[in-house]
């Protein structure tokens, strides 16, 4: 890991530019994005700093490590909107004891549009001498598909592990665990990623798609917002497919609202999160009853936190807080990651961690990086992919329908991928 002390001083200046399809402007084999409804970051350049954790504590170290990053830069600013100035792009893994390296990455270029606005700011070594670099706009390359199959939690061993966690329910080991299965397969080694981007951002422009470093995805839920003061979290926990039909897809919403044990899974979920934020708000509001949120192709159960900082902690800070909510893990937090570790047979690597972008005043935007799969480096004609889903198991979850809701999960990085 890169030493705090060691850091060189940098500069990131930021500018006005004409608003421009930013994403044929990234990285083809390995886009680094944030987009949402049309808005959104892209990286365009190389990297300037890539910085990989892979030892206990790396979400604290992260955090640290960016705080220094951003008293080691000088900003010349002359928007001034969420995301100018300086920025880096997070993956994180989502068990400190994975394989996977929690990951950091400050780019040279980033493009940005918000608000019908659009900028370029360019991050370097202050007094280099080295030429800045030179980016633009590339056509998307040839249209491509994954072949991909079982991981090693197939649908028996998901079964299986689902079986154990409502042992470990009845033993008053945990009261939730979320249990996910993989799936594994490949990729043409030279697939332009960014039609995987473009597809999902198109298909889902409600929720937050994201890039970084080979992990791509369509999250619908916030982990944390850091803006100006004020910290916004949406949570989600509890699941129905949307219906068949328009009358069965009218019925859905009400059948979720109404379903006890979907009920207590979101419950656990909204309590973790209000929990970890607490120590660090003023005030802090979550609703007692949470609303339905329709996605294109499920319901979710939904509540929306909000509060005011109290203590300036960035949105890493709250990152590290917060990860993992009940609604990725379960509850107790360390039980539910213990029994995990031990049910599941693979390592979730950056599926349900902590992904996004902050700034140098640390404000940011975090999901949880859900409905995606990760890339693998190319091997002579392929790339690997993985991807993750999982469901929440409480007392009364029944295995034949969480493996449906996986299936349900699976849909919009499968699609995308087909």
């Amino acid at each position: 890991m890169t030493d705090p002390i060691s850091l060189p001083r940098l500069v990131a200046t930021t500018r006005e530019i004409a608003p421009d399809d930013l994403l044929l402007s990234a990285d083809p084999a390995n886009p680094l994005t944030w987009i949402r409804r049309g808005d959104g970051l892209v990286a365009a350049g190389p990297d300037l700093l890539h910085i990989d954790v892979v030892e206990d504590g790396r979400l604290e170290a992260l955090a640290d490590l960016w705080r220094a990053i951003a008293q080691a830069t000088d900003v010349d600013d002359a928007v001034g909107l969420p995301g100018t100035g300086l920025v880096g792009f997070g993956a994180f893994a989502f068990d400190e004891c994975s394989a996977a390296p929690s990951t950091l990455i400050v780019p040279t270029v980033v493009l940005g549009r918000r608000a019908g606005r659009a900028w370029v700011t360019r991050i370097r070594v202050a007094d280099s001498d080295a030429p800045d670099p030179a980016f633009g706009p590339t056509p998307l390359g040839a249209e491509w598909s994954a072949a991909i199959g079982p991981g090693a939690m197939d649908p028996e061993a998901h079964a299986a592990a689902v079986g154990e966690a409502l042992a470990a329910i009845d033993a008053g080991e945990v009261s939730k665990v979320v249990v996910a299965r993989d799936i594994v397969g490949t990729i043409p080694a030279g697939a332009d990623l960014r039609r995987l981007v473009r597809a999902l951002a198109t298909d889902y422009p409600d929720t937050w798609v994201y890039a970084v470093d080979g992990s791509v995805g369509a999250s619908p839920e916030t982990l944390v917002t850091v803006r100006g003061g004020e910290v916004t979290a949406r949570v989600l926990a509890g699941t129905r497919p949307r219906g068949a039909d328009a009358d069965e897809n009218d019925e859905a919403p009400f059948a979720l609202a109404a379903s006890e044990k979907d009920r207590a899974e979101h419950r656990f979920a909204v309590e973790s999160v209000v929990e970890a934020l607490r120590p660090h708000t003023s005030e802090l509001e979550a609703p007692d009853e949470p609303f339905t949120l329709e996605l294109p192709n499920l319901w979710h159960l939904a509540t929306d936190v909000r509060g005011a900082l109290a203590n300036g902690a960035s949105a890493l800070d709250l990152v590290r807080e917060l990860h993992p909510t009940a609604a990725v893990g379960g509850t107790p937090q360390k039980a539910a990651i213990e029994l995990i570790r031990r049910i599941e047979k693979s390592d979730r690597g950056r599926y349900a961690g902590p992904v996004g972008w902050i700034d140098g005043d640390g404000d940011g935007e975090w999901a949880i990086a859900l409905r995606g799969a990760q890339f693998g480096a190319a091997d002579g004609e392929t790339r690997s992919v993985t991807a993750h889903a999982g469901g929440g198991i409480v007392a009364g979850s029944v295995a034949e329908t969480e493996l449906l809701e996986t299936r349900v999960k699976f849909r919009p990085i499968v699609d995308a991928l087909a």
